[in-house]
């Protein structure tokens, strides 16, 4: 198939249907991942960006970005990989962040990349921990269990109240 008739916009409806790997509610789109489409002659280029410098799954999902547009009969197709500026939570969807609460992840609750506390390039106020509430029950009475949960996106939490551990996708 040639790229005649197809748009930039149903590229990345096609590729709201690729589910990350890791977090099989999200989409790559959702995540943020996915950092353009481009149609290019004949040819579809798809630009990502990993979570973090490293990330094991990013073949993956350059596999399954690779599989979900040749279905759609795509043939020609490349994927770059742009590793700046360092993918950040701040990329993700409401309607991913509402996905992963519902799966019972918490989502990310500030900005990544705070600049109301810049004055002159110089971050006035301290780090804030987060008020992280738990995706089962709602409750912010939770507490930081370890920085370290079931990927290095999420730090593991507790709730008090409901007494459910769960991760928090970190922010970064």
């Amino acid at each position: 198939m040639t790229l005649q008739g197809v748009t930039v916009e149903q590229v990345w409806s096609w590729l709201g249907e690729v589910p990350d790997p890791e977090i099989p509610v999200i989409s790559v789109v959702d995540l943020g991942i996915v950092r353009d489409v481009a149609l290019i002659g004949d040819e579809c280029v798809v630009t990502i960006t990993p979570t973090y410098s490293g990330c094991p799954a990013m073949q993956v999902i350059a596999d399954a970005v690779n599989e979900a547009l040749h279905a759609r009969g795509i043939d020609k197709l490349r994927i770059v990989t742009q590793l700046s500026p360092a993918w950040t939570t701040d990329w993700m969807s409401e309607s991913g962040k509402a996905a992963l609460k519902g799966y019972g992840i918490a989502p990310p609750v500030q900005q990544a990349i705070d600049i109301s506390g810049l004055r002159g390039g110089v971050k006035r106020s301290a780090f804030v921990e987060p008020e992280v509430a738990c995706p089962h029950c709602g409750s912010k009475h939770t507490q930081l269990t370890s920085q370290f949960g079931s990927t290095p996106c999420k730090a593991l939490y507790k709730c008090l109240d409901c007494r459910e551990p769960f991760d928090y996708f970190k922010c970064h």
